[in-house]
């Protein structure tokens, strides 16, 4: 269910609330301690859109000008103490994924500007340590439900170049910022050859329907098997899959044949199942595959509509199709 920006920002201000201070003594948390100080939306901003817009773009103003002098210790950040903090971050990953692509990485290439900034001023500060976790943990982790690539590389790209990073890292962050560049939302996915289950070569550019969805998985997995289930509780996919708006292409990328075709009648026969038989997925880095299964809605012309999206966003898209 998508929430309003309203419930999103009162989620927040729930969740920032005063809680406990970690043992503190309470003349020591009162001075040490503040509530995360949630953006306040000005009344002329009147549609969800705009007001989405707005406090993305001021979600962490009044967290950063407050934050000076404040207490960055393992229990608080800048004087937020760590629960409360992360349920506020929580909710702005809620309100970023609400943006165009445009405006959110513009929004996360702000956010790491002021974050910078924040270290600058006080480097024994732990802020730029816990923004860095949190940015990779909801957006990067391959179990998140919140993750997006296309959101997470502006920030592991500022990691890699910026002057504080521990040179050691720079490698890793460089090739985590280049992989989640590839096939960005909006983009022409990435072509590649597959064999079929009857054993004929063909390309994902041969599929011809309004949505593909592009599945990378494996045999006998349970996260595939969950998958399949869900997709089998949806029953209008077939008929979309016989009138050709809709093409499902499922790809499994690793090596041991035999037990692929072992598990192939897991997989409906309407689907198009195959294997990359030259390993150039992986081999090439033509996508950016973390974790079993991995999905990627494609439009008409085959460009990106959703990228490693998690289960349920792609069942909804789906579903709202399905209504059309």
């Amino acid at each position: 269910m998508r929430l309003s920006v309203l419930a999103v920002l009162a989620a927040a201000a729930l969740a920032a609330g005063c809680g406990p201070r970690g043992g503190r003594s309470a003349g020591a948390a009162a001075d040490a301690v503040r509530e995360f100080p949630a953006v306040q939306i000005p009344g002329v901003y009147t549609g969800e859109a705009e007001r989405a817009a707005y406090a993305v773009e001021h979600f962490w103003d009044r967290f950063f000008s407050g934050a000076g002098g404040m207490c960055c210790d393992s229990v608080t950040v800048c004087g937020v103490p760590r629960d409360k903090f992360e349920g506020a971050f929580s909710s702005y990953v809620v309100l970023l994924q609400t943006q165009d692509a445009v405006s959110g990485r513009k929004a996360v290439e702000s956010l790491f500007d002021k974050v910078e900034s924040a270290h600058r001023a006080d480097t024994a500060s732990n802020v730029r340590g816990v923004f860095a976790d949190m940015m990779e943990h909801y957006l990067y982790d391959p179990n998140s439900p919140y993750r997006n690539e296309d959101l997470y590389q502006p920030y592991v790209a500022g990691l890699a170049r910026s002057p504080f990073t521990d040179p050691a890292l720079v490698p890793s962050l460089e090739f985590d910022a280049r992989m989640c560049a590839l096939n960005p939302v909006g983009a022409p996915a990435a072509d590649f050859r597959f064999a079929d289950a009857a054993g004929c070569m063909r390309r994902l550019s041969d599929v011809r329907a309004d949505y593909t969805l592009l599945v990378f998985s494996n045999p006998g997995c349970k996260a595939c098997g969950d998958f399949l289930a869900d997709m089998a509780g949806v029953g209008y996919y077939r008929d979309r899959i016989a009138s050709g708006s809709l093409a499902v292409v499922t790809v499994y990328i690793d090596e041991d044949l035999d037990e692929w075709r072992r598990h192939l009648g897991d997989y409906p026969d309407i689907w198009i199942n195959g294997y990359d038989p030259d390993y150039a997925i992986r081999r090439d880095l033509l996508y950016n595959i973390r974790g079993i299964p991995s999905l990627y809605l494609l439009d008409r012309d085959r460009r990106v509509i959703m990228k490693d999206a998690p289960t349920e966003r792609v069942m909804s898209f789906l579903a709202s199709i399905g209504r059309e």
